[in-house]
């Protein structure tokens, strides 16, 4: 046997009646019951995909702040700045 991790949930009253029933009815227990739901559902979940487009936007703007000369006093930016992008 594997080890596990526990995990405490909670679920609606209707999903605990059905998921009793299930356990009675398979002999299968609730736990084992509620893993395989979650493997099933995560076999149709996809990765989100990262947008490449925007990671080399980030990039490219990560450099040209890399090459402005250093400014006396600080930085050459507002905080503000940042946000609007």
């Amino acid at each position: 046997m594997s080890s596990k991790i526990r995990k405490q949930i909670y679920i609606e009253p209707h999903q605990e009646y059905l998921l009793k029933a299930i356990a009675q009815q398979t002999g299968v227990s609730e736990a084992e019951i509620i893993r395989q739901a979650i493997d099933l559902h995560l076999g149709r979940v996809t990765a989100p995909q990262t947008d490449l487009a925007r990671w080399e936007a980030e990039k490219e703007f990560i450099a040209e702040i890399k090459t402005r000369p250093a400014q006396p006093g600080g930085r050459d930016w507002k905080r503000e700045d940042l946000y609007e992008r």
